[in-house]
C-alpha cells in the first residue's frame, strides 16, 4: 500500500512538473508578436539589415537586457541562433527567459557549460557540466531531425569562458551510449563503454559517474540525471531501466523507455590515450600516480589536467557551431572584461603552482600549458566575423542608427520606481494613457497576485497578466509594448515553485559511510556488527540471479560456536540503522529475547526520565496554547516567492511545524541543521503564520550583527505584506527602542528581532503567539529562565547547528520534538581547504579565482591595530576589489555602515582572535 501511494505521489508531481512547463514555455509569444510592430525589431528578425560598407559584416546593435531573449527567440525561426554571454549565472538566467520566449520545442534550447576548474589546475569540472557538455557537442555535429535526445540545437548559449577554451578535437563525434528497451548489448560490451566514457566502477552506486555490475543488473547515475538508474538485462537484451534513490537502493516510478549515458570526463580513456599515459610515466613530476590510473582505465581527479601531454589536438568550440548561425555577443565590453580576468587569473595560478604549491610538491608546472590554455578573443572574434556566421553585437548602450550596420532598437529598460507608489502610479499610468499595451509577468502563481493586488492598490487596472520566466522588462515605443517582471517592480526577483525534491526516507542509512566492524541496529534481530558487502547468486539458468547483501554478524548462538550472520539485500536497508550510542554495545543474538527485553528496559528507562523531567514543564503541558489556523493564501504566495528550491528534509520539517501550531498544544520544537541548510526560511514561514492569525513574533538571536541580518532578511521576505518588522539592538537608537517597545505593547509591532534586549521585564507584548530562539545554545541558564515565563503557552521554535546535550536528550526522548536538516540545498558547493606558507601572488591568485565566479571574499586578519595598513595592501595587491573593514572594537554607528556595505564589497577584511601560528588558510567553492 505505502508502494502504491509513493507511486501516485511521483506520478502527480511528474505531471504537475509538465503542466507547468507547459505554462511557461513559450507563454510570451503573443507580446513577441506585438514586437514585430517595431520596424527595427522585424528588420533584425527577418534578416533585413545590410552590415557596414568598410569590410566588416557584423551588426552593432543597441538594445536594453529585457528585449534580447526575445529578438533571439524570433530570429531562430530563420536561423540558428548562438548566444555569448559573460558569465554562466547569465547563462543560468538567460535559458529561462528564452523559454518563455520561444514557441518550439523546449529541448531546441541547450546550454554550453563551462568548466568551473581551469585548465591547468589538477581539480576535474564537475561531472554534470562535462556531461551537459559532451550531449551539447554530439548535438551540434550530428544532429537528428525528429529525436528526443540528439534532435538539432535552435538556440545554443553559451558564457564566453565555453568560446574560448578549446577542446579535444573530434569530441563531438564520440558515439553516444544509448541503452533503450528491447536493445540487444551484450553486458561486457556495456561495461567497456562506460569505462570508456569515464564512468567509475563502484561496488555501489551513490554519486553522479559511478556504475556497478550485479550479475544481470547494471547500475549507473549519468551526470545529467537526477537519479541514478538500475538497468536489468535479460541475456542481451535490455528488460528493463527504472530509477532509483541512492539513499536505499530502491526503485521508484515508471520504466523508463532510453537512457542517455553521456561521458563524463572530455579526456576519453581510449586504448590510444591509455597508450601514451603508460610511455610517460616517469617522465612528468609529480604525475605518475595520476598516468597509471590513467593507463588502467581508472579515471581520476585532475585528469583533465595532463590533456596537453595526452592529446595531440586541440580545437576552437567556434569550429563546432552550425555554419549558417547568427552569433549574438551580448554586452561586448563586459565579455572583453570577463576574458581578461579570467585569462589574468589563470595565468596567475599557473604562475604560482597553486595545486603543486598546496600539495607541498615545490613550485613548477608539469608541462607547457600553451595548447590548452584559452584562446585569445580577439583572434576568436574575427574567426566569427569573417565566416559565414552573421555575427551581431548587442549593447546596452544608445547606437547611431544612422551609421551602417548600425541598429538601435525602439526600447529601454523600464523606471527603477519600486520603493515609491506615486512613480509607478505616474508612470504606468502615462504608459496606459499613451496607448501602451502594459503585460505584468512573474514565474509563480502566487507572486503573480500580490503584483496584480498591489497595482490594483496604487490604481493601475488595464494590464495584462501572464506567468513567464522572463526576469527583466522593457518598453517598446515603436510597438507601443511593455512588459514588467516582478524585478522591475519589487526590485527582486524569485523563481516559480517547481516539482518538489522527493521526500526522503524516515530511515535509511549511508552505505558509503559503513565500516567493518561498525554496530548496526535490526528492527526484528537487534545490535549486530557489519562485515561486509556480498554478492550471492541464486538459482539456475534462465532463473538466475545476482544480488547484494550486507552481511550482519551477531552473537553465536551456542557456546564456542561461530558467530550467526544475517543477509540483509540492499532493498530492504529500511529494515536497519546505524547504532548511535556512546558505548560499546553487546551483539544480540538471532532469534533470542535478548533484544526484546532491551527494548522493553529502553522504554522503561524512557518512562522514568520522563518522570524526572515532567515537573519542568508541567505548566507548558497544562497550559492550553493557541491553536493557529490552516494556511492562508497569503501564506501560499510567501512560500511560492521563496527564491529556491526546498530540499527534502525542509519540505518535512515545514510540514512538522504547521502540524504542531495548528495543535491546540504549545509547540517546542528544535531544528537541527548545518549553516545553509534552511532554518531560517522555516522560522519565516512560522512566523508568518503566526501573524495571519494576529498572533505577534519574538526572534531572539544572540549578536548584534544577526539581528541585522534576520531583520534585512525577514523584511524582504515579508515585502508586500502588511507585516511589521522592528529590530532590536544596539544599532538602534534609545527612541527606536522605545517605539518599537510601546508597538509590541499596543500591537502595532508584528514581529521583533533582537538580542538580549528582548528579556527586559519591562517589555510586554499585546499577544504573543511564537517565539522563534535562534542558536539556542548560545543562550545561559539565566536567560531562559527568564524566558520560561513567556513560554507557559507561546509556541516556541529553536534553531541550532550544534545543540547543546540537555536539548539533545529533551528531544532524544520525546519531550521537546526535534526537525533534523541533513540535505544540503541543491548545488550546494563543497569547501576547498588549501593550507601553506604566506605569499602575497598565491592570496592574490586566490582572491582573484573567488571575484571571476562573482563571489564575496573574507580575510580574517589576526591584530585591530594594523587591520587599515592590511585592507591598503590588499588594495594595491587587488586594485579592483571594493575592500570593507570591520571588528569587534567598533561602536555601533561604525558597525552598522560596515554592514550596510559588506553587502557591496567583494572583499570584506575582518579581525578574529590572533593566532599563534600565521600560516593562511583559504576555502572557496569551486566544484
Amino acid at each position: 500500500m505505502p508502494a502504491n501511494r509513493a507511486k501516485n505521489a511521483t506520478d502527480t508531481a511528474s505531471r504537475n512538473d509538465h503542466q507547468h512547463e507547459d505554462l511557461l514555455n513559450g507563454s510570451l509569444t503573443g507580446v513577441r508578436e506585438r514586437l514585430m510592430h517595431d520596424a527595427s525589431f522585424a528588420g533584425l528578425v527577418r534578416g533585413e539589415i545590410d552590415a557596414a560598407d568598410d569590410g566588416d559584416p557584423s551588426l552593432l546593435i543597441g538594445s536594453p537586457d529585457g528585449i534580447r531573449p526575445a529578438l533571439a527567440a524570433a530570429s531562430a525561426a530563420r536561423k540558428p541562433v548562438v548566444i555569448v554571454v559573460p558569465s554562466g549565472r547569465d547563462a543560468e538566467d538567460l535559458m529561462g527567459d528564452l523559454r518563455s520566449w520561444y514557441d518550439g520545442d523546449p529541448q531546441q534550447i541547450a546550454q554550453l557549460m563551462a568548466w568551473e576548474t581551469l585548465p591547468h589546475e589538477r581539480l576535474s569540472p564537475r561531472a554534470d557540466t562535462v556531461a551537459n557538455r559532451m550531449e551539447t557537442f554530439y548535438r551540434l555535429c550530428h544532429p537528428q531531425q525528429g529525436s528526443d535526445m540528439f534532435g538539432p540545437i535552435r538556440i545554443l548559449v553559451m558564457p564566453v569562458r565555453s568560446l574560448i577554451q578549446p577542446v579535444v578535437a573530434g569530441i563531438g563525434n564520440v558515439k553516444p551510449l544509448v541503452f533503450a528497451q528491447g536493445e540487444h548489448i551484450a553486458l561486457e560490451d556495456a561495461v567497456k563503454a562506460l569505462v570508456r566514457n569515464s564512468y567509475k566502477r563502484v561496488d555501489l552506486v551513490m554519486d553522479r559517474g559511478e556504475f556497478a555490475v550485479r550479475g544481470g543488473l547494471v547500475d549507473v547515475f549519468v551526470p545529467t540525471q537526477p537519479h541514478p538508474v538500475r538497468i536489468e538485462f535479460f541475456g542481451d537484451e535490455i528488460d528493463t531501466i527504472r530509477q532509483f534513490h541512492a539513499s536505499d537502493q530502491r526503485t521508484y516510478g515508471d520504466s523508463l523507455h532510453s537512457l542517455w549515458a553521456a561521458p563524463c570526463r572530455e579526456l576519453q580513456l581510449t586504448d590510444a590515450i591509455r597508450d601514451r599515459a603508460r610511455s610517460l610515466i616517469g617522465s612528468i613530476p609529480n604525475a605518475d600516480d595520476l598516468l597509471e590510473s590513467i593507463a588502467n582505465a581508472i579515471p581520476q581527479e585532475g585528469m583533465e589536467s595532463l590533456i596537453p601531454a595526452l592529446v595531440d589536438d586541440l580545437v576552437p568550440v567556434s569550429s563546432m557551431l552550425p555554419q549558417d548561425a547568427i552569433v549574438m555577443l551580448f554586452d561586448p565590453e563586459r565579455l572583453r572584461r570577463a576574458v581578461d580576468d579570467l585569462v589574468k587569473t589563470a595565468n596567475e595560478f599557473l604562475a604560482t603552482s597553486w595545486h603543486v604549491a598546496a600539495s607541498g610538491h615545490g613550485a613548477g608546472a608539469p608541462i607547457s600549458f600553451d595548447s590548452a590554455n584559452f584562446l585569445d578573443y580577439d583572434e576568436v572574434v574575427g574567426q566569427l566575423t569573417y565566416s559565414r556566421h552573421e555575427l551581431w553585437k548587442i549593447s546596452g548602450f544608445t547606437v547611431d542608427s544612422s551609421l551602417p550596420g548600425h541598429v538601435q532598437i525602439d526600447a529601454m529598460a523600464p523606471q527603477d520606481f519600486h520603493g515609491s507608489e506615486q512613480r509607478a502610479e505616474d508612470h504606468l499610468g502615462e504608459l496606459i494613457r499613451d496607448g501602451y499595451e502594459l503585460t505584468v509577468t512573474a514565474a509563480a502563481h502566487g507572486i503573480l497576485s500580490r503584483l496584480t493586488r498591489m497595482l490594483h492598490e496604487i490604481g493601475v487596472t488595464q494590464f495584462n497578466t501572464i506567468r513567464s520566466q522572463a526576469q527583466d522588462g522593457f518598453i517598446d515605443a515603436a510597438s507601443k509594448t511593455a512588459l514588467l517582471t516582478e524585478r522591475d517592480l519589487t526590485g527582486r526577483s524569485s523563481v516559480a515553485a517547481g516539482a518538489k525534491t522527493p521526500r526522503k526516507r524516515r530511515k535509511s542509512i549511508d552505505l558509503m559511510e559503513l565500516k567493518p566492524g561498525d554496530f548496526i541496529v535490526h528492527e526484528q534481530h537487534g545490535i549486530g556488527r557489519f562485515v561486509e558487502m556480498r554478492q550471492r547468486t541464486t538459482g539456475s539458468g534462465k532463473n538466475q540471479t545476482t544480488r547484494e547483501y550486507l552481511v550482519i554478524e551477531y552473537a553465536p548462538s551456542k557456546r564456542n560456536a561461530p558467530p550467526d550472520k544475517l543477509f540483509i539485500p540492499t532493498d530492504q536497508l529500511d529494515q536497519v540503522s546505524k547504532y548511535i550510542g556512546a558505548e560499546i554495545p553487546k551483539l544480540n543474538k538471532l532469534g533470542g529475547s535478548d533484544w526484546a527485553q532491551t527494548k522493553a528496559k529502553a522504554k522503561k528507562h524512557v518512562h522514568e526520565i520522563a518522570q524526572n523531567l515532567i515537573h519542568l514543564y508541567s505548566a507548558r503541558q497544562r497550559a492550553k496554547g493557541f491553536a493557529f489556523s490552516k494556511d492562508t493564501p497569503w501564506q501560499k504566495e510567501l512560500e511560492d516567492a521563496f527564491p529556491y528550491q526546498e530540499t527534502a528534509d525542509q519540505l518535512t520539517t515545514i510540514d512538522d511545524v504547521k502540524a504542531d501550531m495548528e495543535k491546540p498544544m504549545p509547540m517546542d520544537r528544535l531544528i537541527c541543521g548545518d549553516v545553509g541548510f534552511g532554518k531560517t526560511e522555516i522560522a519565516i514561514r512560522a512566523a508568518f503564520k503566526a501573524v495571519q492569525d494576529s498572533k505577534q513574533v519574538a526572534v531572539l538571536v544572540p549578536t548584534t550583527l544577526l539581528v541585522q541580518q534576520h531583520w534585512e532578511t525577514f523584511s524582504e521576505r515579508f515585502e508586500g505584506f502588511p507585516v511589521n518588522v522592528k529590530p532590536m539592538s544596539r544599532f538602534q537608537s534609545t527612541k527606536e527602542i522605545n517605539d518599537t517597545i510601546k508597538g509590541l505593547a499596543d500591537g502595532t509591532v508584528d514581529v521583533v528581532i533582537g538580542t538580549h534586549k528582548l528579556l527586559n521585564p519591562h517589555i510586554k507584548f499585546k499577544d504573543l503567539g511564537l517565539v522563534i530562539i535562534d542558536e539556542e545554545q548560545r543562550f545561559g541558564v539565566e536567560a531562559k529562565e527568564t524566558l520560561k515565563a513567556v513560554r507557559t503557552n507561546v509556541d516556541v521554535l529553536s534553531l541550532s547547528a550544534t545543540p547543546i546535550p540537555r536539548t539533545l536528550e529533551m528531544a532524544v526522548t520525546g519531550i521537546r520534538e526535534m526537525s533534523t536538516l541533513a540535505t544540503p540545498p541543491e548545488d550546494r558547493l563543497p569547501v576547498l581547504t588549501y593550507v601553506g606558507a604566506y605569499e602575497d601572488a598565491q592570496v592574490t591568485a586566490a582572491i582573484r579565482r573567488e571575484l571571476l565566479r562573482g563571489g564575496q571574499v573574507f580575510y580574517v586578519h589576526n591584530r585591530v591595530n594594523d587591520i587599515d595598513e592590511k585592507a591598503r595592501a590588499l588594495q594595491e595587491l587587488v586594485p579592483e576589489a571594493r575592500i570593507g573593514i570591520a571588528h569587534g572594537k567598533w561602536g555601533a554607528n561604525s558597525l552598522t555602515r560596515s554592514s550596510e556595505t559588506s553587502g557591496t564589497a567583494t572583499l570584506t577584511c575582518c579581525c578574529a582572535r590572533r593566532s599563534s601560528k600565521p600560516d593562511w588558510i583559504f576555502r572557496t567553492r569551486t566544484r
